[in-house]
């Protein structure tokens, strides 16, 4: 096991890889921006280097500073948490140059996998089922245009490079094929300096569901199950629960069985996740997979009594998977709601400023993933989330009730949050019922 990592993150990650690292004995170096100087968890860290100012590209991007830390603090590896430079090939190669462990997959995973169109023939080579769709990219209008008739509107278009729902239109004519074709090659080149683009036909009516798979380096793959991701608003996820309401045992298991071939056959170590669309008839297909760990984990770890970030911390430090597929148990149900610092009811604009009041739930089985407090100043540079809130039940009916009694607990005041939404989510009767895709808030919340 690593003696001293450093934690390439910030926010309610950093404190998660914290105390993942206080469990085993693992000393932390923390490394923040000058927003986050008054970040509370910076104090449980055994040392502390600020990087730059308060702009990401100054900061939480910047490669040069965060070696430097790593060389004037003398760690041993990086974990990188999610966002900024978790899935950023280049920096992980720069750490193997430097010598210095990386707590996530190799370099090369992370690049093939990061470009969706690699990853779609990686996929194809596994046996894992694809959406219909352009064998690569796209580059003219003509081009798209003909897949568009070869595979029947409507269809989506999405940046090879993409991630966060940028770089992404669906179109259900030839007009507005052409103008999304555009518009997406466009974003996608200002977003992610690569413009890019591919096709696939788009299933109107889908579940997003994903699958966590953790690989060591001897070999070993398995997974921990599913968590339903459908709960969204404009590609960007707002609930997840797990297990799934719309698998049943034998689509969990051919699932399960797809995600580790494509881990196995792309050569992965270390946690993951493997991305499909699930219609409404039960068949699946392959969206993406994310080199990193998930936002969402904790709902995972709750039905499989599994500490995610600390097994990353043993797999990258050359440990053995102290389980095998046959003794993975999923146990009851886990729902996570993300809090954000949004108005929903002025187009989700982020809304930061000051943490007046906090009062958390508690209670068995309840969960709260946050690093704010009351008297906090959220930042306005970064991302809008304070907060996870997580519950466990032994059915699905009490984790939702649970998570009900939960959400009218928390209180936040001094900034407007999601929560009101999520408790108007939890309340209706088709997620009552599992009867929902990923169009479910804008069919019933406009």
């Amino acid at each position: 096991m690593f003696s001293r990592i450093l934690i390439a993150n910030r926010g309610e990650i950093a404190l998660r890889i914290l105390r993942a690292c206080k469990t085993l004995d693992v000393e932390t170096v923390c490394v923040y921006s000058e927003a986050d100087k008054d970040a509370i968890y910076l104090r449980f860290a055994d040392e502390t280097i600020c990087i730059g100012p308060p702009a990401s590209a100054n900061s939480y991007l910047d490669i040069p500073s965060i070696i430097s830390a790593c060389e004037v603090a003398d760690v041993e590896a990086i974990h990188p948490g999610y966002g900024f430079l978790a899935e950023n090939a280049h920096f992980a190669e720069v750490c193997s140059e430097c010598r210095i462990g990386w707590i996530g997959p190799s370099p090369e995973v992370i690049a093939n996998m990061g470009d969706k169109v690699t990853a779609k023939e990686i996929a194809k080579r596994a046996g894992v089922p694809l959406i219909p769709g352009s064998d690569g990219l796209v580059e003219t209008e003509q081009e798209a245009l003909k897949i568009a008739h070869d595979i029947g509107f409507p269809v989506i278009i999405k940046a090879t490079a993409g991630g966060g729902g940028r770089g992404m239109r669906v179109a259900h004519n030839d007009v507005s094929l052409v103008n999304a074709f555009n518009s997406a090659r466009a974003e996608a080149g200002v977003a992610f300096k690569n413009s890019g683009v591919y096709i696939e036909r788009f299933i109107e009516e889908s579940r997003h569901v994903e699958i966590q798979i953790i690989a060591d380096s001897h070999g070993n793959v398995v997974h921990l199950g599913e968590r339903d991701c459908s709960i969204q608003r404009r590609h960007q996820k707002l609930l997840e629960e797990a297990p799934s309401p719309a698998l049943d045992p034998e689509l969990r298991k051919r699932m399960g069985d797809a995600a580790v071939s494509l881990a196995k056959e792309t050569g992965y170590v270390n946690a993951g996740t493997v991305e499909f669309l699930v219609d409404m008839d039960g068949n699946f297909f392959f969206i993406e997979m994310n080199t990193r760990i998930q936002v969402e984990h904790p709902v995972t770890e709750e039905i499989t009594g599994v500490d995610l970030v600390a097994l990353q911390l043993k797999i990258a430090s050359g440990e053995k998977l102290p389980f095998t597929q046959e003794q993975v148990n999923l146990r009851g149900h886990s729902i996570e709601c993300r809090i954000n610092a949004e108005d929903p009811d002025e187009g989700f604009k982020p809304r930061p400023g000051t943490v007046e009041k906090l009062f958390v739930p508690g209670g068995r089985n309840t969960r709260w993933d946050s690093h704010i407090y009351a008297g906090y100043k959220i930042p306005a540079t970064y991302d809008s989330m304070v907060g996870k809130l997580i519950v466990w039940g032994e059915t699905r009916e009490q984790a939702i009730h649970r998570m009900q009694l939960a959400l009218d607990e928390l209180v936040i005041e001094g900034i407007p949050t999601t929560t009101t939404l999520h408790r108007r989510i939890l309340d209706h009767a088709h997620f009552q019922r599992g009867k929902f895709s990923t169009n479910f808030i804008e069919d019933h919340f406009g």
